[in-house]
This record gives C-alpha cells, structure tokens and sequence, in this order.
C-alpha cells in the first residue's frame, strides 16, 4: 500500500514538473529572443547627408527583418568622435559601426588604395574595383586586420581643392597651407606638390579656416557643404584627385554575435541600403553643386594633368610593395 502511494505522489510530481515546462517561455518551441541588440553608428557628415539619409532606411530595414531584435542608433556630426576615435570606440566595445573609408589604413594597408590620388578614371572605375576582386582583397584586410566587417558602401564624389584664391596649377600651391585627413599618401602627395598639408580632424576645419590657421582643404562637395565650408572658402578648384568609396562597417565581434538568421536579415538589409544610396548619388551631388553655387562658391577648372603627373610618382613611391600590387590591379581594370 506505502509503495502505490509513492508511486502515485512520483506520477503527479512528473506530471506537475512537465505542465510547467509546457508553459516555459524560450523553450525549443520558442526560437525568438527577447533580448534587444542595440548598435551605436557614428559618422562625420550632418543629417541631410546621403550617409545619414541611408543610414536611417539600414537602420529601418534591420529592425524590420529582425522583429526589433536589432535596433540602430546613428549619431551624425562626429557625435561620437572622430572617424579615428570611433573606430577605436569599436575596438573597445563602447560604439558598435562607422562609415569609414582610407582611414582604414591605419589598421589595414590595402584600404589606402580606396582613396588613391588619379588610381580612379571616374566613379564607373571605382565600382567596378569595389564590386571586383581587389574590393574582396581589400576588405579582408579590414576584416582580419581592422576587425571590421564591411556591410555596404558608398561611392564618393571626387575630391576637390577648396580656398579663398583661385588654384589652377601647382604654381598656385606654393606656400599653400592645407588641411587633409589623417592619411599618411595625403600628406605626402600634396607636398610634392608644393603645399603645405597638415592632419586637422574635420570637425575642427571651419574654425582652422574661420580663424586662418589654414588657407584651404580638400573634400568632395558633399562635404564641403554639410560642413558649412561655403561660409570661409570661395572656390571650389576642380582638382578630382581622388575618386573613391566608404564603407559602413560594424566590429566584427558584433557581427559574429549575431544568429545567422539575424546576420541574413543584416546581409539583406545591407543590400537594399547599397541600392537606396546608389539611387541618391546622382540627383544629390547635382543639387549640392548647385546649391554651392547659390551660395557663393566658384567651381574653377584646373590643369589635372599638370597634377596628376606630379602626384602618381609620388604615390607609387609612398606606398609599399603590398600597397603598389593592389595599385597596379585598379589600373588595369577596365
């Protein structure tokens, strides 16, 4: 008799044990997490930029396709530091994403070559670079080296040569003080050409040039006009040196936390982001010449080939046998 009633109390226990687990939220039944993944993004351009513009729809995409499991703040207007400091903020864990771009090379040496002086025939020329094989070699390195994991990028208008006196010619930059990004080849390049360059973090040139600690500085447009420049410099000389493109990155180990259905739904995102920024490029780098132009800018033409021929041997000499073996594959893409 003692031992059916155990038996009976073990059965109701078991059955007890298994009601509850029925109820378990989380269990095999229930793949969908509540936890929210929330990514810190940080850029230097200002709300209206196209990087911004496609941040946000990345941002609305990501968290569509993964039930709000992932949420994207962006924080424009180098909010959360310089390109530099982000990128280290990464590496600390305290930021999560950056739109970076030949800053990389500080951690990884084939990412120079996205933003090579006269390497690029026109934005055509980069994409198939980007798109091709010496993109895919160049963004191992940032993988491996940088740890960072490339998402989608942005070609950019070429680079061009602002100042208060007309630059037509390498006479003209004679005793010419400038600043440029913290980009070694940059540095080394513009002294050839007889400037006088210095690494300013870009939140800090309206003031160096307000103030007169420089004459002049070098941006594609988009730039020169979501950092207000039209407001100290008059001219826009059409240099074009450099043609190139920017990637939107995360650190890699956010990226590998993820499930590979969130990572697929990130992946798909990435791509429509990609598409959506293609499409502002055109109808928005027409509509901002305009509008610095409106503004009181002068867009002068210059003797690039003069530039060009003094600049490249410079380039070539400055980068390392790595850096020169990825050069010589961009220009012989056709």
């Amino acid at each position: 008799m003692r031992k059916i009633k155990w038996m009976a109390g073990l059965l109701i226990a078991i059955l007890m044990l298994a009601a509850c687990g029925a109820d378990k939220p989380g269990d095999s039944t229930d793949t969908k997490s509540d936890k929210v993944i929330k990514w810190k993004l940080g850029h230097l351009a200002d709300e209206n930029h196209i990087w911004h513009k496609t941040a946000l729809e990345f941002a609305d995409s990501v968290k569509e396709k993964t039930d709000g499991q992932i949420e994207i703040v962006i924080y424009p207007n180098n909010s959360l530091g310089s390109e530099t400091d982000t990128i280290n903020s990464i590496q600390a864990g305290s930021a999560d994403m950056v739109v970076s771009g030949e800053t990389l090379q500080n951690w990884a040496p084939k990412a120079a070559l996205m933003a090579v002086p006269y390497a690029f025939d026109g934005i055509d020329h980069v994409k198939k670079v980007v798109e091709g094989d010496v993109g895919k070699e160049v963004e191992e390195q940032i993988i491996e080296k940088g740890q960072l994991t490339p998402l989608y990028y942005h070609t950019r208008a070429p680079r061009n040569l602002t100042s208060d006196k007309k630059i037509q010619s390498l006479a003209d930059l004679k005793g010419f003080s400038m600043r440029v990004p913290n980009v070694p080849l940059f540095l080394k390049v513009w002294e050839v050409a007889g400037a006088k360059p210095q690494v300013i973090d870009f939140n800090e040139v309206f003031t160096g040039l307000q103030q007169g600690v420089i004459m002049g500085q070098e941006n594609p447009v988009d730039l020169i006009q979501s950092g207000g420049l039209y407001e100290v410099q008059k001219y826009v000389n059409r240099t074009e040196h450099v043609y190139s493109w920017i990637y939107v990155l995360v650190g890699n180990d956010q990226y590998n936390a993820l499930t590979e259905d969130q990572k697929t739904a990130v992946k798909e995102a990435a791509a429509e982001a990609q598409a959506y920024g293609d499409s502002l490029y055109d109808e928005t780098i027409t509509s901002i010449e305009k509008d610095l132009e409106e503004k009181g800018m002068e867009f002068v033409d210059v003797d690039r080939e003069e530039f060009s021929k003094a600049m490249l041997p410079a380039v070539k000499k400055a980068l390392s046998e790595e850096q020169n073996k990825v050069l010589e594959k961009i220009l012989e893409v056709k």
